[in-house]
């Protein structure tokens, strides 16, 4: 994807230890809110026993001391130049910023953007404890994605989802979940989900995490312009990796439909390409579809 002369984003903040790199050793693989949710909530509901509810309606993990954070200006300047990976994920948040932005204007509405946070190995978030084994996530507490940029090569020696723009998708799915949260969707959901069943509530859970899809889709449809050939394959690749149904497989379980939160990699790739064709986000409203 084509973001080398792209801005870089002024809402970011820091916790590495002086603005250094690093990374955190994923094991698995888990999240609150995203990719967040990628393979965050579905791995580790699935191996680490955490319920995904409790995360995505704010309930932090534990552990994890107080982190000292340097926020925008000057300092943001200096957290995305770290690397070439911090660098990037500065630049797809600004195209987001600028997407999302001219989307609201349309509507006749202003768009309020999330702050994305670097962390190595452990920080902290207003939803609780940043941990490695949590991947990159939002939280809707602080309006804030959370992410070590070293789960980027998890992505693609695990998952084998290389590729700036499977990156990308990663964050740009990140920012369906703040504008789900900006826009009333998260509450909504979250009201739902307190008197459903378990299964229920998994249900709107996954049409959720679609959503989010088609709206990261919507971003790309945007900035088509940017986009380099293989890219849309790899944006792809990454939606089903990340299935419910392949991550359950790849645990060595049977895939119970009943208990997927994310949706099956058909489902998550179907969403992808639905907000890549259309570029319009009323058309990611999978709460209004009948089937997935």
């Amino acid at each position: 994807m084509k973001l080398d002369d792209y801005r870089t984003s002024d809402n970011i903040s820091d916790q590495r230890g002086g603005c250094g790199g690093g990374g955190f050793n994923l094991p698995i693989g888990g999240g609150k809110m995203g990719i967040g949710t990628v393979i965050i909530l579905g791995i580790a509901a699935l191996v680490f026993g955490i319920n995904p509810m409790d995360l995505m309606q704010g309930g932090g993990l534990p552990g994890g001391a107080p982190v000292a954070t340097q926020q925008g200006g000057q300092n943001a300047a200096q957290s995305c130049a770290v690397d070439e990976k911090s660098k990037f994920s500065c630049q797809v948040l600004a195209s987001t910023e600028d997407t999302w932005g001219a989307i609201f204007r349309e509507q006749g509405q202003q768009y309020q953007p999330a702050t994305l946070t670097f962390y190595d190995r452990n920080g902290r978030s207003g939803c609780g404890a940043a941990q490695s084994a949590m991947g990159p996530f939002y939280c809707p507490a602080d309006n804030g994605i959370y992410l070590d940029t070293s789960f980027f090569d998890e992505l693609a020696t695990r998952f084998q989802a290389a590729g700036d723009f499977a990156q990308a998708y990663v964050i740009a799915h990140e920012v369906g979940h703040h504008i789900q949260t900006i826009t009333g969707r998260s509450n909504e959901v979250r009201r739902a989900q307190q008197a459903a069943s378990e299964a229920d509530g998994n249900e709107l859970q996954v049409r959720m995490e679609l959503e989010a899809d088609c709206y990261a889709g919507v971003w790309a449809a945007r900035n088509r312009d940017r986009i380099e050939p293989g890219d849309i394959e790899e944006g792809l690749t990454a939606a089903n990796a990340i299935g419910d149904d392949t991550l359950q497989k790849a645990a060595g379980r049977r895939p119970v439909p009943e208990s997927f939160t994310h949706g099956t990699s058909a489902q998550r790739m179907a969403w992808l390409k639905k907000g890549l064709t259309s570029g319009d986000p009323a058309q990611c409203d999978t709460f209004s579809a009948a089937r997935l």
